[in-house]
């Protein structure tokens, strides 16, 4: 009675569940029958295994020859890398081992491009990661300024990159603003960057003893290079003053606003000693009075 029921159930899992399974194969994705072998199973496993070693050896051979900066970038990179070979490689095998895989790529074809539809910034933000990892326009150290604020980049990732503003917050930046918006990288090229301080003067005062004055200062101001020279540039004649800007030269930019600010303090306290006005804006208003004329008829 016991084998009975057995025989049974067997039955029923071979010729009703697998049998639907294997007519729902046949009928809607495979132009050939449905054979899922133990020899197939184990050549997936085998190249799966195979493509594992070969990936990895690749990983390891390009990343001992990179900066140990620029090789967490590239495993993070490879990753998206390894997992598009791994789809194509078990496709290829499958398909090389008689499985008709043509109409499940045509159906899966509205999937993909609906997926990609809806990761369409997130693969913007992966390309522009590979982007800045391989034209090296973004390192870690660098002072960037992106929608108005600036900041020191501390970490680049394959989606996101990290920087300090020089409020001690961290701002998560997604890498395709770095291809689509205009973003100032301060230190791009060399670590020095030129900074200026503006100030005005009352009219009549004596312009070159302002420019020995303003020299003076900045030459007394911490954290400002010898070299380049500073310099002041006569900029223009204001509507209620002189106006000068000083010129200078700092080797980090992110100390930027602390630095002006000293030097506009010895500024302002050097203009007082030596008898140097910074006007406010200032209008002449003048009255003049007619006598009421006449009436004539």
């Amino acid at each position: 009675m016991q084998n009975e029921t057995a025989n049974q159930i067997s039955e029923v899992l071979e010729q009703d569940i697998w049998g639907s399974i294997k007519e729902f194969l046949n009928f809607n994705l495979l132009s050939q029958p449905f054979k899922l072998t133990v020899g197939v199973v184990l050549l997936v496993i085998f190249v799966f295994i195979l493509t594992s070693v070969i990936l990895r050896l690749i990983r390891n051979f390009i990343a001992g020859k990179l900066l140990n900066e620029d090789k967490l970038k590239f495993i993070s990179a490879f990753k998206f890398v390894k997992y598009v070979v791994y789809l194509i490689v078990i496709l290829i095998t499958l398909s090389s081992s008689g499985v008709d895989i043509s109409i499940l790529l045509t159906a899966s074809a509205a999937l993909f491009v609906g997926v990609g539809l809806a990761l369409q910034e997130l693969f913007q933000d992966i390309i522009g990661g590979i982007f800045i990892i391989l034209d090296k326009s973004l390192l870690v150290g660098d002072i960037i300024e992106i929608d108005n604020k600036v900041a020191r980049v501390f970490e680049i990732k394959l989606r996101t990159t990290r920087a300090l503003t020089r409020d001690d917050k961290v701002m998560i930046i997604p890498n395709h603003k770095f291809i689509s918006d205009t973003v100032y990288n301060y230190t791009q090229n060399h670590r020095t960057t030129r900074e200026c301080v503006n100030v005005g003067v009352a009219y009549g005062s004596d312009t070159q003893k302002v420019k020995t004055l303003l020299l003076d200062c900045v030459d007394k101001q911490k954290g400002v290079l010898k070299t380049p020279k500073p310099f002041v540039l006569f900029e223009d004649f204001g509507d209620s003053a002189l106006l000068f800007g000083v010129y200078f030269y700092i080797g980090d930019s992110f100390t930027d606003p602390k630095i002006k600010s000293e030097l506009r303090f010895k500024i302002d306290d050097s203009f007082r000693q030596n008898g140097i006005s910074i006007p406010f804006p200032q209008r002449d208003v003048h009255l003049i009075h007619t006598p009421n004329q006449p009436k004539t008829d």
